[in-house]
């Protein structure tokens, strides 16, 4: 189930909301210009579905998508408990950081946990399977896949050569609460 929770900047350990309701997360995102949608495949997956059976199965909400946003590229990624370089991965991503274009992530499966810098606040949002969420171009975030990954997620890309990613230098991610898988 997604959840959101929302913080002051300066209170880490005191939320100001919570909610597990799509409907009060995706209001209480839009206020931070955040996008979140659900999305449903147009047939079923097997668990051991391959790259290109995956997006066939969201070449319609891909394509909206495209269509709305210019998006020119779009891959699958998966992570899973197992693999070598979790630990390396993981570590890649706990940073505040901004991108110079939209990150725009929709979870086949599995989970993480996305959190947002923005307006003196902190957005954590744990996105799961079905979730689809557009975190704006220079907006400044973390993610984070916890210590025994497991998700596979369509990325889509505005700049054909993928994000870079754009290290604020900033501490804050270290103060709010981490993904515990």
């Amino acid at each position: 189930m997604s959840e959101l929770t929302v913080y002051a900047e300066s209170e880490p350990a005191t939320p100001i909301f919570s909610s597990d309701d799509f409907d009060a997360i995706s209001t209480e995102l839009g206020k931070a210009g955040i996008h979140i949608e659900r999305w449903n495949a147009d047939r079923e997956l097997a668990e051991n579905a391959d790259n290109e059976t995956i997006i066939a199965a969201y070449q319609n909400e891909i394509d909206r998508l495209v269509e709305i946003g210019g998006y020119q590229s779009w891959d699958v990624v998966s992570m899973y408990p197992e693999h070598p370089d979790k630990g390396a991965f993981r570590q890649k991503f706990l940073d505040e950081h901004t991108h110079s274009e939209d990150e725009v992530r929709f979870f086949v499966r599995g989970r993480g946990l996305f959190v947002i810098h923005a307006d003196e606040k902190v957005y954590s949002v744990l996105c799961e399977q079905d979730d689809l969420i557009s975190v704006p171009a220079n907006t400044k975030h973390w993610f984070d896949m916890g210590p025994n990954p497991a998700f596979t997620a369509i990325r889509l890309f505005n700049n054909p050569e993928g994000w870079v990613a754009r290290f604020t230098g900033d501490k804050i991610a270290k103060r709010f609460p981490f993904l515990d898988n």
